[in-house]
């Protein structure tokens, strides 16, 4: 039997309408339609222009026989055209797969054809990669090429149409539509999996409406930040920032390649007050020539993701001028959605305290629902010991809609009402999860995921090897990298520099093993390879 409050108090469109980033650049467009939205070297582009754009880029896609859950793909680095990309592919309906740009041509043949690409905007830079993925794949999507004005370099033009033409032939007053249900996708993001094929996350526009406006708090966004883009686009769709700086009238600074002196530039010329990445930027910044340094004006908000910083790098960003906040998360939840909330108090402790402290995940984003470390089998949460290992797992609105096209990796993943990530790690009496160990054996480079297998499944290829066994190796510079322990077959013999040179010809060079140790690998009695004993010995390689 209904309530009172159910009694002919029903849903309409005066008081309900679906979530979804999309009306960001609207109300930014409406509101502050003169503001700079997008800085790329000397260009400069209004909240006004940037949204006449996007709907010139969701009518042109329209015309071009793009329809409501259509895919349409784009190999494009930091940007303009990036930003607009989340906005006008999803105003015509359709849903935007970013494709990684360190990607090799068979994973990128693999994601076209898996993902359904109907349209394919690249950069002409990426055309030798792009029209190899091409030859490979069964889909044959139309491609459209990006002249972007500050990229020095030249590349072949592959399609049959430049962006900047595209998109004229657009409306820059389209009627586009909110979607018909916060549950539609929006978003498609390939992710390493335990095996080489990628799996694909797909993102509605609820979960990327939520996690948007929560980074703001997160982040300590007010209105108008200057956020510089050393975080990749392509990465859980900029871990939701291209709709985030939107949503608080923000400027996007493009910048094509992460390189030291544009970054110090940008903060000190542009007055750049946040921005994203992984430890490795942290480094490129700490480690930069002198003549590359400029003094900061101000306070500039940092956020970082993959393994917590060491105390040593946290301690010099603060001197250098930057505030770094330690976040966790996986594609399958938008990017980050567990953050080291940090009490002021902790800022008095001994330093040993200080840094065991800033090891640690944290705690939920307000977005998220819940957050909780459990026994993998029973589903039961573990005791708030900091000692007993768990499952970290998360339930909530910014948990993805599953894996495009694979129900049972789905089921999986959300077997008991719960998404697995997959991580082992263990929960403090004060609730701060912290992470102790990765059960997916995925290696986190530069913050890209690495499969472990797929390398092993590249080295296996090799007429010399005989077992291969791939684990992490700690880092300084990128966090961690493959490190690969070999068995050759009996007579058999092969140098370092042909295992490099056979892995390249496989692999994207960014997963290709940067060490590799000749010795017989510990198994167990039925022939199982012990991980966990080599990776004990890589910590020491």
């Amino acid at each position: 039997m209904a309530g009172i409050y159910d009694q002919n108090l029903d849903r309409n469109p005066a008081n309900y309408q679906p979530l979804t980033p999309l009306g960001f650049l609207e109300r930014a467009a409406s509101v502050f339609p003169d503001h700079v939205a997008v800085v790329h070297g000397d260009l400069r582009r209004s909240y006004r222009d940037l949204y006449a754009r996007a709907r010139r880029l969701a009518s042109a896609l329209e015309k071009a026989g793009v329809g409501v859950g259509d895919t349409v793909a784009v190999m494009l680095p930091n940007v303009p055209a990036m930003i607009e990309a989340h906005y006008g592919v999803p105003m015509c309906g359709a849903v935007l797969n970013a494709f990684n740009t360190r990607l090799d041509a068979a994973i990128l043949a693999f994601t076209i054809d898996h993902g359904e690409a109907k349209v394919l905007i690249t950069d002409r830079e990426f055309s030798p990669v792009i029209k190899a993925a091409l030859a490979l794949a069964t889909r044959k999507p139309m491609v459209i090429d990006y002249d972007d004005p500050e990229y020095g370099g030249s590349g072949e033009r592959i399609g049959s149409v430049e962006y900047e033409d595209f998109i004229a032939g657009g409306d820059p007053d389209y009627a586009w539509a909110m979607p018909s249900d916060e549950w539609n996708a929006i978003a498609l993001n390939y992710t390493s999996g335990t095996t080489g094929d990628p799996k694909g996350v797909v993102y509605h526009h609820r979960g990327a409406h939520l996690l948007a406006h929560d980074n703001v708090l997160t982040c300590g966004m007010g209105r108008h930040p200057v956020y510089l883009w050393t975080l990749p686009m392509f990465h859980c769709n900029g871990w939701c920032f291209p709709w985030t700086v939107c949503a608080v009238a923000g400027t996007h600074v493009c910048l094509r390649q992460v390189r030291a002196k544009p970054i110090f530039d940008a903060i000190a010329d542009l007055g750049v007050t946040h921005m994203c990445g992984a430890p490795i930027v942290m480094s490129t910044l700490l480690n930069a020539p002198e003549a590359d340094k400029r003094p900061l004006p101000r306070v500039v908000e940092f956020i970082t993701a993959a393994a917590p910083p060491p105390a040593a790098v946290l301690a010099a960003m603060q001197e250098a001028g930057f505030n770094v906040t330690h976040v966790y998360g996986l594609t399958e939840v938008y990017g980050p959605a567990v953050v080291n909330e940090w009490h002021a108090e902790w800022e008095s402790l001994p330093a040993e305290e200080r840094a065991q402290k800033k090891s640690r995940q944290g705690v939920r984003y307000g977005a998220l629902e819940a957050l909780d470390v459990l026994d993998p089998d029973t589903l039961q949460p573990v005791p708030a010991d900091g000692e007993t290992l768990g499952e970290v797992m998360f339930r909530g609105n910014v948990v993805m809609k599953g894996y495009l096209k694979n129900p049972k990796a789905t089921e999986a993943a959300f077997a008991g009402g719960w998404f697995h990530s997959g991580d082992l790690g263990v929960k403090h009496p004060d609730g701060y999860v912290q992470l102790k160990d990765r059960s997916k054996d995925i290696i986190i480079s530069g913050g890209e995921n690495i499969s472990s297998i797929e390398v092993e499944d590249a080295l296996y290829k090799h007429p010399a090897v005989a077992a291969a066994a791939v684990v992490a190796r700690p880092d300084e510079k990128w966090g961690e990298t493959p490190l690969a322990f070999i068995e050759l077959k009996d007579g058999a013999s092969v140098t370092v520099e042909d295992l490099m040179a056979h892995c390249r010809a496989h692999l994207a060079h960014y997963k290709c093993p940067r060490h590799f140790v000749f010795e017989e690998i510990p198994k167990t009695s039925t022939g199982k390879i012990q991980k966990f004993k080599l990776r004990e010995l890589a910590k020491g390689a």
